[in-house]
C-alpha cells in the first residue's frame, strides 16, 4: 500500500472520529447540523447584573478556578455517570470531579450519605491540589426521569444563597445535566440558572438594606459549558441578563 493511500485512509478515519465526538458532545438528536465548538479555556463576560459579572467558560468543574465550585447530580443509580447515556468519560465533568476526589462522590451517592434529592446540598472541602476551586457544593436534581428545565431556577437560587452564606466573592456553576445523559435544552437551562441566581441575590440585597442580612458582595459568577454547548449556553445567559436588567 503506498503512502498516499495510507494518508487518505488516516484522514478519513480521523475525520469520522472527530465527527462522532462532536455529535456525542453536542447531544443533538434528529438533527444533522453540528453545534459550534469552542476551545477549552475559552471565556467571555456575557454581561453584568447589579454589578456582578456573568462569565462563560469552557472548562470542566474540576479544573475551573473559583472560590466555590457548584456541581449538580441526580439521585443515584448504579453506574449512572459512567455508562451510556452519560457522556464518555473524557467529556464528562462529573467523572473528572469524582476521579479528582478518588471516587468520593460516587461513594457518597452510592452509600446514601448524599442522596441527590431535589435541592439537597452537600459542601465538600477538597484536599489541596485536587480541585482548582477551594470548596465544592453538590446540589441534588432529584429523579432524572422527572427533570424539567424549570427546576434550574430553584437550583440557581440555592447556589447563590449558599455562595453568599459562605462569603465567597465568586462561584463557578456546572449543571452536569448533559454529562448525566439528559437531553436538556441548553439555552433554557442557562437562562433559568441565571434568573434563579439573581432572584436570590436581589432578595439578599433587599434584606441587607433592611439590616436583616450581612453578606459579602459578589463580583462574578462563572457558568461552565462544554465546547459544543458554549455558544448556545451564552445565548441563554444573555437572554437572562437582558430580562434582569430590564426589571
Amino acid at each position: 500500500m503506498n503512502n498516499l493511500l495510507i494518508l487518505k485512509k488516516y484522514k478519513l478515519r480521523t475525520g469520522v472520529l472527530s465527527l462522532l465526538i462532536s455529535v456525542l458532545f453536542s447531544g443533538v438528536t434528529g438533527n444533522t447540523a453540528l453545534a459550534q465548538t469552542a476551545a477549552i479555556g475559552s471565556t467571555v463576560t456575557w454581561g453584568k447584573v447589579d454589578g456582578v459579572a456573568v462569565n462563560g467558560l469552557v472548562q470542566g468543574p474540576s479544573a475551573a478556578e473559583a472560590e466555590l465550585q457548584v456541581a449538580c447530580v441526580f439521585e443515584y443509580t448504579e453506574g449512572d455517570i459512567f455508562n451510556p447515556p452519560a457522556l464518555p468519560a473524557n467529556l464528562n465533568g462529573m467523572v473528572h470531579l469524582d476521579e479528582a476526589l478518588k471516587g468520593s462522590i460516587t461513594e457518597l451517592r452510592k452509600s446514601g450519605k448524599f442522596t441527590g434529592h431535589a435541592l439537597e446540598t452537600l459542601l465538600i472541602t477538597p484536599p489541596k491540589g485536587t480541585l482548582a476551586a477551594k470548596k465544592l457544593l453538590l446540589i441534588g436534581l432529584g429523579d432524572r426521569n422527572s427533570f424539567t428545565p424549570e427546576m434550574m431556577v430553584s437550583v440557581g437560587s440555592v447556589a447563590m444563597r449558599e455562595a453568599l452564606r459562605l462569603g465567597v466573592s465568586n462561584f463557578s456553576f456546572a449543571s452536569d445535566i448533559k454529562d448525566a445523559g439528559i437531553d436538556s435544552p441548553t439555552a433554557l437551562v442557562a437562562t433559568n440558572v441565571v434568573l434563579g441566581s439573581f432572584e436570590a441575590y436581589r432578595t439578599q440585597t433587599y434584606l441587607k438594606q433592611q439590616k436583616l442580612s450581612d453578606h459579602k458582595p459578589l463580583t462574578k459568577i462563572i457558568l461552565l459549558a462544554g465546547p459544543a454547548f458554549y455558544t448556545t449556553a451564552g445565548e441563554g445567559i444573555k437572554t437572562a441578563i437582558n430580562k434582569l436588567n430590564a426589571n
